[in-house]
């Protein structure tokens, strides 16, 4: 459906993008995942067509961006990170005009109001003064302005910055809504929290750089499903920590007597039981499986470490 092929672009002296490619398929979700700075923004602008790439084409249903940007809007929704609203407008005035700037026939556009403000669950605030809504339903409405011409590929750029915790979560329930409605959807974010609960693929992009692309089962599998263990002993951490080596582990960081290792989750009994035969008295153990979240930092951070 989508296929990005070695998308370049800069801005003065800065490469916000260098030579990313990716595809997406038709019903999937997709989490774009990076730092801030990283270049998802710059991407997702290019994708939707309002910005020209440097180098490189981007591609939805064989239409090329650059060639026919008009009819590449026509197939995408999207939502910016601080959608472009009219605060002096009442919230039905609004998406029947935005209706209208993406081509939706007169005859339909009362009913596309309609069933986008159903889609996102503001048909109660219909009538409403847009300056008067909370963050939140301003939040909606952007949403309701990208799906009102029913677009098959919706594209969101940090959907709950700036919102508050109940926000967030109501945010989240109308995007599970929209994977319901076989939509391909792509979320742009630097909240792993983002990805990790409404996305089956993972986009990672560091420094204009794709750092990784797979399933989230496959990046931790990749991880070699080892977990962390924190283990903190009474005396001894250098020989306590000799002995947690020689069974195979490796330490990740020693902080006193904390020592925290990488190992498999089924060693746990066995480091607590040759710690606690060697006397160095064993205080306490804390066991954490590597998560999407530790993926990401090395793989930003390796980025980062290796362009320095």
């Amino acid at each position: 459906m989508l296929h990005v092929e070695n998308l370049r672009k800069s801005f003065g002296p800065v490469r916000a993008l260098d030579g990313i490619s990716f595809s997406v398929g038709k019903g999937e979700i997709v989490g774009f995942l990076g730092p801030n700075g990283a270049g998802k923004t710059t991407a997702m602008r290019i994708i939707a067509g309002f910005l020209s790439a440097g180098e490189g084409r981007v591609t939805l249903d064989g239409v090329d961006v650059a060639d026919d940007p008009v009819a590449v809007k026509a197939k995408v929704g999207y939502l910016p990170e601080q959608p472009p609203l009219y605060p002096e407008l009442r919230v039905r005035e609004y998406l029947a005009f935005v209706a209208g700037l993406k081509g939706v026939p007169k005859k339909e556009v009362a009913e596309r109001v309609d069933e986008a403000m159903h889609s996102v669950k503001i048909t109660e605030r219909a009538d409403q003064i847009i300056r008067s809504l909370s963050k939140g339903y301003k939040q909606r409405v952007g949403l309701a302005g990208a799906l009102v011409h029913r677009p098959p590929i919706l594209i969101l750029d940090e959907p709950t910055v700036g919102l508050d915790p109940n926000q967030i979560v109501e945010i989240r329930h109308l995007i599970s809504d929209l994977k319901a409605a076989d939509r391909t959807l792509i979320i742009s974010t630097h909240i792993l929290a983002e990805v990790e609960q409404t996305c089956e693929r993972v986009i990672i992009i560091n420094k204009g750089k794709i750092a990784a692309i797979d399933t989230k089962a496959n990046l931790l599998a990749g991880a070699g499903d080892k977990a962390e263990i924190t283990i903190e002993v009474a005396r001894e951490s250098e020989r306590a920590g000799g002995l947690i080596e020689g069974m195979g582990a490796s330490i990740l960081n020693r902080e006193g007597n904390r020592l925290t290792v990488s190992a498999q989750p089924g060693m746990r009994e066995g480091l607590a039981r040759v710690v606690v035969e060697s006397g160095c008295g064993l205080v306490s153990l804390e066991t954490r499986r590597v998560a999407l979240e530790d993926i990401f930092i090395k793989l930003t951070a390796d980025a980062s470490a290796g362009a320095n």
